[in-house]
């Protein structure tokens, strides 16, 4: 986080210029048409370099697509990516001395860090999201868009010291032109903002988000025009077994957006387990891509060039099935293995193979109904990559936006509801969120958290606490600690480490036998709370407990007490902070 904040005091904007903007609604959406701008510059020139790479290492024709290539020499399949990998882990090796800290995605910028990104750890993720999608690893370049657009968006605000939910809505900004400026569809990048970047919408955040969206596609578009190569046909007609099998394609890609996820967190693990460098990492990674590449080149990279469903209308069932499954396996690897990028492109990829297969199937089984491989390869790309990536409505959106069809939109409604709602229920995360959780973070969306990290149990507690021995006799507890004197005293053993709590009332309780000790009378034992608990856990661990009050310890190991805290308490401050926190927002408003 230091590289955040630290960097945030380098640029500053002068005073006058500054209260302009922050005076102004208008102001704000002149900065997201900048930010817009900027983030479809960054969009065409990311994809530029990355064909370059792709001329350059894999012998390709100016314009070709490396995987829209039906075959390739063996060697550069396997080379490419294996040298790649090797020479990408010493990068990573180097870069970790030079910068230890972990780089901040605009998702978790926006949760808990109110908007602020590091330029410089932007410009790097960006950088290797490049070279790994140039050599072929099987990642989207989705994420880099994301990361470096987000991240200048960050910048810029904090430069114009913006308001904690300004300077969110314009990484939103970022992120929401540089979706929109990668795939062709504005509306689509809009609500990629709304949806995963900002955490919510609010009729402030709609003309920015809505600007900076816009631009960014006419400027990405200007120099690098993006088609996703979905093709619908003339006339659809959506009858009803066409909803009910579009209902089954969004279970179908719920279960396998599941599986992909949690294979990208085994095949991490394995490597981690391995103790190998990350250039090993990266270049066990990088030779398996390109095993596969061997069988079809059409996994490597994002994908742009193999989601030509026309193309694939051609292709045997058995063809189709072993593109889905080789996809799948060298995301996996990639990710798995250290490659940077993200899963966006690749999951709408699977997602449209797996549609079509299912719509080939069917064929087979009933060779006198007909169904539609295009339309299926819709329903699928939109459903997995609502499991995916969440957003269900920016996934809907990109289906509506590349294809112009509102009938076929319905069906793909249909299905990424299922997907999304089933991956919620099933599992409980979009692939950011997921890479958080085995982080130990507990963020589930870019809802607004961080003001509440800051509200933790040290910040609240009550130094001052009484202590008694658990030896101490009920009768000299009651002469030490009259009734009326306080309502908790926190007893400790011969170490001073905490053994319950004892509540007046019970110690000076009639029924107490005054020749008994006070471990008698002990309460919430191993209930305990630590200093670093945000206000949200404790809440929880006093719903638990079911208590009015517990104990504060340095560490569950030690338990020395070093405060007590009331639940009364915790929910005035924390009632006190919303208010607060709702005053802003209707101040930025």
């Amino acid at each position: 986080m230091s590289s955040i904040t630290g960097a945030a005091t380098r640029l500053e904007i002068p005073r006058r210029l500054r209260a302009l903007v922050r005076a102004r609604e208008s102001s704000l959406i002149a900065l997201a048409a900048l930010v817009g701008a900027i983030a479809g510059l960054v969009v065409a020139g990311m994809g530029i370099a990355v064909d370059i790479l792709h001329e350059m290492f894999f012998q390709l024709e100016h314009g070709e697509r490396l995987s829209a290539r039906l075959s390739l020499d063996p060697r550069l399949a396997v080379l490419v990516p294996l040298i790649g990998g090797i020479l990408f882990g010493l990068a990573s090796e180097l870069l970790r001395r030079w910068r230890p800290e972990r780089e901040v995605d605009p998702i978790e910028a926006n949760a808990l860090h109110g908007g602020r990104m590091s330029l410089i750890g932007s410009v790097i993720v960006s950088l290797q999201t490049i070279w790994s999608s140039g050599v072929g690893a099987s990642v989207g370049l989705e994420a880099g868009y994301t990361q470096i657009a987000s991240g200048i968006a960050s910048r810029i605000g904090v430069a114009f010291r913006l308001r904690r939910g300004d300077l969110r809505i314009l990484v939103g900004c970022g992120a929401a032109a540089g979706i929109a400026g990668a795939f062709g569809a504005p509306l689509a990048g809009a609500f990629y903002g709304f949806e995963l970047i900002i955490g919510s919408y609010s009729p402030n955040s709609l003309a920015p988000v809505g600007i900076a969206a816009l631009i960014g596609f006419l400027v990405a578009n200007e120099f690098s025009p993006a088609h996703l190569g979905v093709v619908a046909p003339d006339k659809t007609t959506i009858a009803a077994h066409d909803l009910v099998l579009a209902a089954t394609l969004g279970l179908l890609a719920a279960m396998v957006g599941i599986v992909l996820m949690r294979g990208v967190a085994i095949c991490e693990a394995m490597f981690t387990r391995s103790r190998l460098r990350p250039s090993l990492r990266t270049g066990i990674g990088g030779l398996f891509v390109g095993l596969l590449a061997i069988l079809s080149p059409q996994i490597m990279s994002s994908g742009h060039g193999a989601l030509r469903v026309a193309g694939m209308l051609d292709l045997s069932f058995r063809t189709v099935l072993l593109l889905f499954v080789l996809k799948i396996v060298a995301s996996i690897a990639s990710l798995g293995s250290g490659f940077r990028g993200g899963l966006f492109f690749s999951s709408l990829l699977i997602g449209a193979l797996g549609g079509h297969l299912l719509a080939i199937a069917l064929t087979m089984t009933w060779p006198t109904a007909y169904f539609d491989p295009n339309a299926y390869a819709v329903i699928g790309m939109s459903a997995l990559a609502a499991s995916v990536i969440g957003g269900p409505l920016t996934m809907i959106f990109i289906a509506l936006e590349t294809t112009g069809d509102l009938w076929l939109t319905t069906a793909v409604l249909i299905a990424v509801i299922i997907a999304a709602q089933v991956t919620r229920e099933g599992f409980g995360y979009s692939f950011a969120t997921w890479r958080f959780h085995l982080r130990g973070e507990t963020i589930r969306s870019a809802a607004d958290v961080g003001w509440m990290r800051d509200l933790t149990v040290g910040s609240m507690m009550r130094e001052d606490v009484q202590t008694v021995h658990a030896s101490t006799t009920i009768g000299a507890f009651r002469e030490q600690f009259p009734l009326g004197a306080m309502p908790y005293v926190v007893a400790v053993d011969e170490a001073e480490r905490y053994v319950g709590l004892i509540l007046m009332a019970d110690a000076h309780s009639s029924e107490a036998d005054a020749e008994k000790s006070v471990k008698e009378l002990l309460h919430y034992r191993e209930d305990l709370l630590l200093p670093g608990m945000a206000v949200k856990e404790a809440v929880l661990a006093f719903d638990r407990a079911e208590a009015e009050a517990l104990a504060v310890v340095d560490s569950y190991r030690d338990r020395h007490v070093i405060g007590l805290l009331t639940e009364a308490y915790v929910l005035r401050r924390y009632a006190a902070a919303l208010e607060r926190r709702r005053r802003e927002l209707v101040g930025d408003e």
